[in-house]
């Protein structure tokens, strides 16, 4: 087993002038990437960056940020890649709670740091862009491609990446995935879903989430084959790309696949290339797996979580239609389980609802800077409770059906009721507040504010998406307004979100 920077470097030497990773229609071969990889590394050291310390990306999907989280890798160092999708106050959080030394920023996000640049505690800003007042700027493409020193060997149990996800107190939490959970997560998928060398693989989905890097990008580059890297999720360029570069797999969500069938394109659209498409974040439904099916395309699916770098769970194409509605069943290199939601027990018979439970190489060891949230995540035996309720059927097959911590998945981006609520409890019109999820045909989910008014005041949907604009990233924002006198409560003041659900 090896850290991400050697295990790149020995795929480039097998296979240097092979096709590694296309952006924009620009191709890098292995040999191109790793020549990238070395000298972006040594210009980071000569920023300061050494082994331990968190180097943190803000930028669209681009070949950049490839190269940016190996060139971090050889140094030892750690990789956190920010949502642009973020206010400046949710990244000034980010960044200072990973205590990242050096900060990196494209071109279109200079002015977003710009404007909480004095705030935050990073003292080294480098740009790929244009150059810029207080930003030193680096030009992959103009690197001294001489021969670099060797990589920094790490400990493979050491922390690779920190991704944070949305958090249920009103902040995010950083999910620490180590080199070995990386290694072990490309494998997992290699395994389960035969990714392989030959394979041309194509995502639109943004590489901060475990969704964009974790599902294909890791893996098909450890198997060899060819990435395609969209900057972001486009119905038409997404045909056009799968025709043109005969794309075998992709990555997309369940609102991916809507809106391709949408497209004016898709009807005759030469869709034949296409082994199988990889579908994640929510269950695909019945009416889009016979969509793809009729033109050609096996749809196989998976359930994980950041926290279990991706894919804990897996379906595949032949049982899609068989087994509707369920994430399939545990990785070739991981385990799952289910414990009463009351007493902690495993659960052991058929169609009895109980927490998912995961455990194997591919689980964070905890969370950044958090150990109580850690602890509360372990149960004995190695296991991570992933707060998500479950039920399995007679062939062993497992159904998602509530969510513990009551979190939204909408369009694929994960929600947290909470923070919303923090929220939209500082609008001098709300009394009182609960967030939930609703079902949508067009999100998967879309958040709700049910909302006590002040006396004598009005609450709508217009006027509160107004007020949380800068707030919270617009994904987070309410696709909807339910005025009610007061909530649900039980005898200990708890809101009774299911009441609400209806």
């Amino acid at each position: 087993m090896h850290g991400l920077a050697t295990w790149l470097r020995r795929r480039a030497e097998r296979d240097v002038g092979r096709a590694a990773l296309t952006f924009a229609e620009e191709t890098h071969t292995y040999g191109d990437l790793q020549s990238m990889v070395e000298a972006f590394a040594d210009f980071l050291a000569a920023q300061g960056v050494r082994a331990g310390d968190r180097v943190a990306y803000l930028g669209f999907n681009h070949t950049s940020q490839v190269v940016a989280l190996f060139a971090v890798a050889r140094l030892g160092a750690i990789f956190v890649p920010l949502n642009f999708r973020l206010t400046g106050r949710e990244l000034r959080y980010v960044v200072d709670d990973s205590g990242a030394t050096l900060l990196i920023a494209d071109g279109e996000h200079v002015s977003e740091i710009d404007g909480i640049r004095d705030e935050l505690a990073v003292t080294v800003h480098i740009t790929l862009g244009e150059e810029r007042a207080g930003w030193t700027r680096y030009d992959l493409d103009s690197a001294d491609r001489a021969p670099r020193a060797s990589e920094v060997d790490v400990d493979v149990d050491s922390p690779g990446v920190i991704l944070y996800t949305s958090g249920t107190t009103g902040h995010p939490k950083g999910a620490v995935l180590t080199h070995r959970n990386l290694f072990t997560n490309n494998v997992n998928w290699m395994l389960s879903c035969n990714y392989h060398r030959g394979h041309t693989g194509l995502t639109s989905a943004p590489l901060f989430h475990s969704g964009g890097l974790c599902v294909m990008v890791l893996p098909l580059l450890m198997a060899g084959g060819h990435v395609i890297l969209h900057q972001s999720f486009d119905p038409d360029a997404t045909i056009e790309t799968v025709t043109k570069r005969q794309v075998s797999t992709m990555f997309l969500v369940p609102t991916m696949m809507l809106y391709l069938t949408r497209s004016p394109r898709f009807a005759e659209a030469d869709l034949s290339s296409l082994e199988f498409v990889v579908a994640g974040a929510a269950p695909v439904p019945e009416s889009l797996l016979r969509v793809f099916g009729e033109h050609g395309v096996a749809v196989s699916q998976c359930w994980g979580l950041t926290e279990t770098a991706t894919g804990a769970t897996f379906l595949s194409s032949e049982r899609a239609l068989a087994k509707v509605g369920s994430c399939g069943t545990s990785g070739v290199l991981n385990e799952v389980k289910l414990i009463g939601v009351a007493d902690g027990e495993d659960v052991t018979g058929p169609h009895v609802a109980g927490e998912l439970c995961v455990r194997g190489d591919t689980v964070t060891p905890g969370y950044w800077n958090l150990p109580e949230a850690t602890a509360d995540a372990a149960i004995p035996g190695g296991w991570f409770r992933t707060g998500d309720v479950a039920y399995r059927d007679e062939e062993g097959f497992y159904f998602i059906c509530d969510r513990l911590k009551d979190m939204i998945i909408t369009g694929g981006e994960n929600v947290y009721p909470a923070e919303v609520e923090n929220a939209v409890h500082q609008h001098g019109d709300v009394a009182d507040v609960a967030v939930i999820g609703a079902p949508d045909e067009e999100w998967g989910e879309r958040v709700v504010a049910v909302v006590v008014p002040v006396a004598g005041a009005t609450v709508d949907l217009d006027g509160l998406r107004a007020f949380l604009d800068g707030r919270l990233a617009r994904y987070k924002l309410p696709r909807e307004v339910r005025v009610v006198a007061e909530l649900p409560r039980n005898t200990t003041g708890k809101i009774l979100k299911h009441v609400l659900r209806g």
